[in-house]
């Protein structure tokens, strides 16, 4: 059986590096990860913050290089922590930055985009019963973090599948959307490698967090439906061992995803045994299962709480009712 540790030496003998940089969430470091080969490649570049670039340059230090010598940086989703930083890597180094081709223009207008984020997050927030001064509060908070991202100009767009040639590997890009619109992961066929991002997490889940559509279409997206679909596609996937945006390799990457799917059906039923009881808004619910986490916590709750109803309406056991104001959620038997 592998453990971290061997998948570590694993990952090393093949070039791949992890790089564990500093971040102010509570979630802690973020790795990235420098590929050694023909482009030098560095996959995520951590916040955007000046502890996180001087450990990046000493780090890179350490494996004998520099930001300068970066030629190409691959960004896998859109949140912060993985790509406040290029920016700046671009300025000194001139690298190519490539991503999901879905995802160019809201990279590319970060500040913008983050604004709608906010709106759209505050709008949700008050349709399923969240208080409007804690909504309002909770936007306050994301806007203060904004100093940690940046704008990120995408020179090479991916397309859902397409292969990325180096000189001694060939990464096959996939788009797994579910933690975010944007979660894309890179699989090496031959070592059977697969670089994940947050797209599994070994000591925590990743929340499916409820985002705006990448192509501006109206309407609420089903997180932790595509989500769930999403594991169901890498749970296939002939890995040895995945590389995670935080923490340690996972060893067994489907005795995980089983144990997430598993979960996720026992927090349904949990939800829905409380809408059997009477309807309840989304708020309310997550208040019955955190207490005051729903709080402090609100839109992470309440996108859980969304993603799980969203099962149960899809299974015809529960409907949305929207009195123009607030959603209920309602048993349908």
């Amino acid at each position: 059986m592998q453990t971290p540790e061997g998948a570590l030496e694993q990952a090393a003998l093949a070039g791949i590096h992890p790089l564990r940089i500093p971040t102010p969430f509570a979630v802690g470091r973020v790795n990235c990860y420098l590929l050694e080969d023909e482009p030098l490649t560095l996959i995520d570049t951590g916040p955007n913050s000046g502890k996180a670039l001087d450990e990046l340059q000493g780090q890179l230090a350490r494996r004998g290089h520099s930001i300068d010598d970066l030629e190409l940086v691959i960004i896998t989703h859109q949140h912060i922590d993985h790509l406040g930083l290029v920016e700046i890597v671009v300025e000194h180094s001139g690298a190519e930055v490539a991503a999901l081709g879905l995802a160019a223009e809201r990279l590319a207008g970060f500040g913008e985009e983050a604004e709608r984020e906010d709106h759209f997050a505050v709008e949700l927030m008050l349709r399923n019963g969240i208080p409007q001064e804690v909504a309002f509060a909770l936007q306050s908070v994301s806007r203060s973090f904004r100093g940690w991202g940046a704008t990120a100009r995408v020179t090479r767009p991916l397309d859902d599948g397409e292969e990325i040639a180096f000189r001694d590997r060939t990464l096959e890009t996939l788009h797994r959307p579910g933690h975010s619109p944007s979660d894309t992961v890179f699989w090496d066929a031959e070592r059977r490698i697969l670089i994940a991002a947050d797209h599994l997490i070994a000591h925590i889940s990743s929340n499916p967090l409820i985002a705006r559509p990448l192509d501006g279409s109206p309407g609420r997206p089903q997180a932790l439906v595509t989500y769930i679909e999403s594991m169901k596609k890498t749970r296939k996937m002939p890995a040895e061992f995945v590389l995670s945006g935080h923490g340690e390799p996972i060893v067994d990457h489907v005795a995980l995803i089983d144990d997430r799917l598993a979960k996720h059906e026992r927090r349904k039923e949990k939800i829905y045994g409380l809408i059997a009881e009477r309807p309840h808004t989304g708020h309310e619910i997550a208040q019955a299962i955190w207490g005051d986490v729903a709080v402090t916590q609100a839109f992470l709750t309440l996108s859980e709480v969304i993603g799980h109803a969203d099962l149960l309406v899809n299974e015809g056991r529960v409907r949305e009712v929207d009195d123009g104001e607030v959603i209920h959620y309602e048993a349908t038997g």
